[in-house]
């Protein structure tokens, strides 16, 4: 049983405290982290979905205004917060040090809006028994997907800037359906701490020889005009490109 203790920062604090309960042996210990920002409608479906295959759930609510944080503690998550917006690669990583110490070796990130399939979880999870030390991609089947077309342009270019980087190519580079060993991870010193954090990790993963291995994975995208992303294309984007170009000139 992992405890969760109460902590009191200027950005964050701990919303529930009460314990984690895993039937998971030590060496498969892994919890699931959801980054979530102004989720209060989808959050509590998300953590109920995810606690069906993994009894440990934390939620990191980066600054949310609604009822997120409600919504998680219902559905039965621990939560901690930002007391501001700070980025997607920011709650990522206030969740990934928060589970360390919990003794979590293992991670999986799923999005708080509904996006990724809880059924879709084992698919990672088989992935991840299988090989533990490697950091696992849900790969989207975007040709299964109602994605608009500038959305799909902006992936493939992402997509062919970390095969640069990186000398390897993956389908989807931007997926945050994954599962990370959560002490290599934390090794890797991550900067980034908005949507470019997912394209970071990859590239400073194979320069320290991590394992990645990529699987398909079913998601949902709801009709078009009623998405909501805090993905923003034109400042996002060029965060990558930088992230991406400082990582190959070994500037960042």
């Amino acid at each position: 049983m992992l405890g969760l203790e109460s902590s009191e920062s200027a950005d964050r604090r701990t919303c529930r405290t009460d314990a984690f309960d895993s039937g998971l042996s030590a060496q498969h210990r892994i919890a699931v982290l959801i980054p979530a920002l102004n989720c209060g409608k989808t959050i509590g479906a998300v953590v109920a979905g995810a606690r069906r295959h993994v009894a440990e759930v934390l939620v990191v609510s980066d600054g949310s205004t609604d009822a997120t944080v409600a919504e998680a503690i219902a559905a039965g998550a621990p939560v901690v917060t930002h007391n501001r917006p700070r980025g997607k690669g920011a709650a990522l990583l206030t969740g990934m040090r928060t589970l360390a110490q919990l003794g979590v070796e293992r991670v999986l990130t799923m999005d708080g809006d509904g996006q990724h399939l809880a059924d879709e979880i084992p698919v990672l999870l088989d992935a991840s028994h299988a090989a533990p030390a490697a950091l696992i991609i849900g790969a989207r089947r975007f040709e299964e997907l109602p994605v608009a077309p500038l959305k799909l342009f902006g992936n493939r270019f992402a997509n062919r800037w970390v095969e640069i980087a990186c000398g390897q190519a993956w389908p989807d580079t931007q997926s945050g359906f994954r599962v990370y060993p959560l002490r290599a991870t934390l090794a890797l010193h991550l900067r980034a701490h908005h949507f470019a954090f997912e394209t970071e990790v990859l590239i400073r993963a194979v320069r320290a020889r991590i394992p990645i291995r990529s699987v398909p994975v079913r998601v949902y995208y709801p009709p078009i005009a009623e998405r909501t992303s805090h993905f923003r294309s034109f400042v996002d984007t060029v965060r990558i490109i930088f992230v991406v170009l400082g990582l190959i000139f070994r500037v960042w």
